[in-house]
């Protein structure tokens, strides 16, 4: 792995850190809707399966040592055992997920397919361990949880058109900044 590898790595999960910073609304059963999912998807996004995922391990890692670096100022290993621990392991395996998803769309342009890999890696996978995970550690069903995640969607489809606006404007500026292209 080079320096530069690195340091993009750190960037988007200092940049996951810092979209904690923005005020969160929280929900029912302790699920805080938060800006840091959107992080989730730029950074496998930009850089790809391999770095996002290291960027969001690394973001996890951090917070695991105790950084308060989730939305609310939470961290420590506390938040691990929370209603939120779904959507935390999902983080990686999104970000994973929404890079290799660029990386195998490049017939397509940046917008759409930066939109279907934010959706797909960024939503789809996020939920998929989030919903069970909250279900799990709130002791309520399945279809109860996904009642109270259906909150989240309009949301994160937001969180999808940005993704796909900034890639795109990286994209005409600085093309090797999409690391996911390259």
């Amino acid at each position: 792995m080079t320096d530069r590898s690195l340091v993009q790595i750190a960037f988007y999960a200092a940049l996951i850190a810092a979209l904690g910073l923005l005020p969160k609304v929280d929900l029912p059963f302790g699920v805080p809707i938060t800006a840091q999912t959107l992080g989730v998807m730029l950074a496998g996004v930009m850089l790809g399966p391999v770095r996002g995922a290291l960027a969001m391990l690394l973001f996890l890692f951090l917070i695991a040592l105790g950084a308060p670096l989730l939305a609310g100022g939470r961290g420590g290993l506390g938040v691990f055992a929370s209603p939120t621990v779904g959507f935390l392991i999902g983080f990686p395996i999104g970000a994973f997920v929404a890079g290799l998803i660029m990386q195998r769309t490049k017939a397509l342009s940046v917008i759409p397919a930066a939109a279907l890999a934010a959706l797909i890696g960024g939503v789809g996978v996020v939920y998929l361990f989030g919903v069970p995970g909250m279900a799990y550690m709130a002791k309520m069903s399945l279809v109860d949880a996904s009642k109270i995640c259906a909150a989240f969607i309009p949301g994160d489809l937001i969180k999808v058109a940005i993704t796909a606006v900034v890639a795109e404007t990286i994209a005409r500026g600085l093309p090797r900044a999409l690391l996911s292209r390259t």
